[in-house]
């Protein structure tokens, strides 16, 4: 069986973080495992508290990881602070680690911050050049690389810039445009517009985290950037549209929509 390692936040209500990604890796048939950065206080209507994992604590568990049930891809999303990054940066090269996908989580979607200020500079200069694919949000590229991402014209050349910043493939999410939701996948090389509707809908808590777990399952099942982005667009579209409604905020996704009776 495929293994795939999400490193992330834990959400006690069960729609973001490493529980979005184990449900995501379950219902692609793959075996997850998970390495805790941070415990978060949070539901549906937003982050009430969040506390860091030690990095002593956290290289523990990646150790553990590493040196028994070796994955085959890893998913990285949210990471709060340099000493955590430089101890991830530290085992995932140590042990040469294959497909990793990053989540480039720094804000939730209520809007509190989720990775100190000061540790951003050490994040792109350290952590990105560590992703096979990383999938920034609209928002998130605009702080990456301080420019605006209004236009299609304007995300193609932020495509353009993030490939002469770092040698993973961007997957840059259109979903917080109120229009489409469009994502722009560029390897470096080509480019690819990823089409599709707006999904009328206000229960999206966790499509990053789960976006980010689908492609990193793709990968690790052998399928290449382009297809493992294209599967994993179509799972989380398919999560939104069963129109699960839970909690009285921003609502989970049904990760598990392709396993009901039928």
């Amino acid at each position: 069986m495929k293994t795939v390692l999400t490193i992330a936040g834990s959400d006690c209500s069960g729609g973001a973080g490493i529980q979005a990604d184990l449900k995501t890796i379950t219902s692609w048939g793959l075996y997850g495992e998970s390495v805790i950065t941070a415990l978060t206080a949070q539901n549906t209507m937003g982050v009430a508290d969040v506390l860091p994992i030690s990095p002593d604590f956290l290289e523990k568990q990646l150790e553990c990881v590493f040196t028994d049930i070796v994955p085959d891809a890893v998913k990285l999303g949210m990471v709060t602070g340099v000493g955590q990054m430089q101890v991830i940066r530290k085992i995932l090269v140590k042990y040469q680690a294959r497909h990793v996908v990053i989540d480039t989580v720094m804000v939730s979607t209520s809007g509190r911050n989720l990775m100190e200020p000061k540790a951003l500079e050490y994040y792109k200069r350290n952590i990105l050049p560590l992703a096979e694919v990383y999938t920034p949000n609209l928002q998130e590229a605009e702080v990456l690389l301080k420019s605006s991402m209004k236009t299609k014209e304007e995300r193609v050349a932020a495509a353009r810039e993030f490939a002469l910043q770092y040698k993973g493939s961007v997957y840059l999410k259109g979903g917080h445009d109120e229009c489409r939701a469009d994502d722009l996948l560029f390897d470096g090389k080509e480019l690819s517009w990823l089409l599709a509707p707006h999904i009328a809908s206000s229960n999206t808590h966790g499509t990053g985290c789960t976006l980010s777990s689908a492609i990193a399952c793709g990968l690790a099942m052998g399928f290449g950037v382009k297809e493992s982005a294209r599967r994993a667009k179509e799972y989380v579209a398919g999560a939104i549209a069963d129109g699960m409604s839970l909690g009285k905020g921003n609502g989970p996704l049904n990760h598990m929509y392709r396993m009901k009776e039928p």
